[in-house]
């Protein structure tokens, strides 16, 4: 049992220093904690930098100290970087421990976008609409609410009028006078006839 406790605390003791926060690919704005533990063996110092991403593998890059420590750190909150002051791009992030024997461990993490420049995605918020639960008085507790059927309105379509052709054997006016004159000077002809025909007879 003893063996086993003495074991765990050696591997915790020679645990490197690590970054935590912000994760790897995050996108970063403003002010932003970076949190980690620094707490190894032979502790001397630490620094907290960065780089470009693309040099983050570079042994030459030149990296940009954010904070040093002298001492680890009581909690995981290491440091808080002002992103703002940073051009927008790609980062990397680096926690180095130095050791007394002139060694050093690092914790890294790697693509962190910096988009000041940008606003930040807006979430739209999709309204709802209220669903209201009408019960008829009539109806039966949990029986399904009948169908309500909505009437349609009849479409009547009216006849539309049409102009009807001449009739040839209609009247008018000017040839009901014309009929009626001959009429009378036709009778006025017999009468005459008749009357002459009288005074003959009577001769």
């Amino acid at each position: 049992m003893l063996k086993g406790l003495l074991i765990l605390l050696l591997l915790f003791q020679d645990s490197p220093p690590a970054l935590t926060s912000p994760q790897p690919n995050a996108v970063l704005r403003g002010q932003v904690e970076i949190q980690g533990r620094m707490d190894v063996p032979n502790f001397a110092s630490a620094e907290l930098a960065f780089t470009f991403d693309a040099d983050a593998s570079d042994p030459g890059a030149s990296w940009f100290v954010i904070q040093t420590f002298p001492q680890p750190t009581a909690g995981p909150s290491l440091a808080v970087w002002d992103t703002a002051s940073v051009t927008d791009g790609d980062y990397a992030l680096r926690l180095r421990a130095f050791l007394q024997d002139g060694a050093f461990q690092d914790a890294l993490i790697t693509g962190l976008k910096i988009r000041n420049d940008e606003p930040p995605p807006t979430i739209t918020p999709t309204q709802t609409e209220p669903v209201f639960d009408f019960q008829p008085l009539n109806q039966t507790p949990g029986a399904p609410a009948p169908l309500e059927q909505t009437p349609i309105p009849a479409v009547v379509f009216l006849p539309t009028s049409t102009p009807l052709p001449p009739n040839p054997a209609s009247l008018t006016v000017a040839s009901i006078l014309s009929i009626f004159g001959k009429s009378a000077f036709a009778v006025l002809i017999l009468f005459a006839f008749f009357s002459l025909l009288l005074r003959l007879q009577k001769n």
